[in-house]
């Protein structure tokens, strides 16, 4: 029987768990504290600021774990990696070109993706009032604020959050958690205050008369909100996402720009590959890991993927970013259409 390991992020990420053995050998000290980018094979360069989570500290136990499951991808009989060739052709290329990173990796990649989730009807039952508000609001008029299910903040940081939303003049669905204020303030949380359809026991937590000032622009909700409903939905314009790559490609699917907030595991590098290489995100000029981002950048992030200018004839101009994720919401979905990436592979297997 043929084993294949499936990797659910991208291209450059694989490319980076391919060659993080060689890297081992080649970097002395800490990742985190060279001054150079990491050279990968045929991909763009890594920042050390970029690297990883398990690559923060190479003398935890939990660096040598990641290791011991980076040398062991070469030993499946191929891998299926959660993009598609359009995306990622020169990561792509790499990996499969035995003179680069195919060298090490000997074995076939498939691009298989977008892989997304569908709506599920179960989930959203019971929340059909925000389906109903967002059916009243603009078309992509509103951002979604949202941290995945483990991201949180410091509560310094949600007050700056809430007064950047608020000062952005945008409508706005924001996705609630308690704050922890500690040194791992980004890290996995699960929370447990208050399940409340506005987020109205977590209003204690923001800045005072910020609900009511808000209230006909904003919704919030506790804890959980039905992703992927919300951004299939024509009212919604921008994503400010901790740029989990699920996440992100719900978003992209969808041709939603996104403001990228990474917090941990490979978001740092999620949100670079967003940014600067495929150009469907804007960021603040701080990693929100380092330090708070204050309300003025909040504000200003929001507005430049929300508002649309108009020239003097009052035509509106078209938004660079907004016109680049549509581009690749287009190419997702041919890659999915019969004949595409997914289906071709499927063809070779049977074969």
């Amino acid at each position: 029987m043929r084993k294949y390991v499936f990797v659910a992020s991208h291209a450059w990420f694989l490319s980076l768990l391919i060659y993080a053995p060689t890297l081992d050998k080649q970097v002395q000290g800490q990742y985190v504290d060279q001054k150079e980018p990491f050279q990968i094979p045929g991909c763009t360069p890594l920042r050390p600021e970029d690297v990883v989570d398990p690559m923060l500290d190479r003398n935890d136990k939990q660096y040598q774990e990641y290791l011991g499951f980076c040398n062991g991808i070469p030993k499946g009989d191929g891998v299926l990696v959660n993009t598609w060739e359009t995306l990622q052709q020169k990561d792509l290329e790499s990996l499969r070109n035995r003179n680069l990173l195919g060298g090490i990796l000997k074995a076939p990649v498939y691009a298989v993706g977008p892989l997304v989730r569908l709506p599920d009807s179960e989930m959203s039952q019971g929340i059909e009032w925000l389906t109903h508000w967002l059916d009243g609001q603009p078309e992509e008029s509103v951002i979604y604020v949202s941290f995945g299910s483990g991201g949180t903040m410091s509560c310094e940081q949600m007050t700056e959050l809430a007064w950047g939303l608020e000062l952005s003049g945008q409508r706005f669905i924001w996705v609630l958690r308690a704050p922890i204020d500690a040194a791992d303030a980004a890290f996995f949380t699960t929370g447990s205050d208050g399940r409340d359809e506005g987020g109205s026991k977590l209003s204690k937590y923001l800045p005072e008369g910020f609900s009511s000032r808000t209230y006909n622009v904003g919704v919030l909700v506790s804890e959980w909100g039905p992703q992927v409903d919300i951004l299939r939905h024509p009212s919604v314009g921008g994503f400010l996402s901790h740029c989990g790559w699920n996440s992100a490609l719900e978003s992209i699917t969808n041709g939603v720009p996104m403001i990228a907030w990474p917090l941990y595991a490979e978001q740092r590098m999620n949100a670079t590959l967003f940014v600067e290489e495929l150009g469907v995100a804007v960021r603040p000029r701080v990693l929100p890991t380092k330090k708070v981002v204050d309300r003025d950048e909040i504000a200003s992030v929001v507005r430049e993927i929300m508002v649309v200018e108009e020239d003097c004839n009052k035509v509106k101009k078209k938004n660079p970013i907004r016109e680049g994720v549509k581009a690749i919401q287009r190419s997702a979905v041919e890659a999915l259409s019969k004949g595409g990436a997914l289906a071709q592979v499927v063809a070779t297997g049977e074969e």
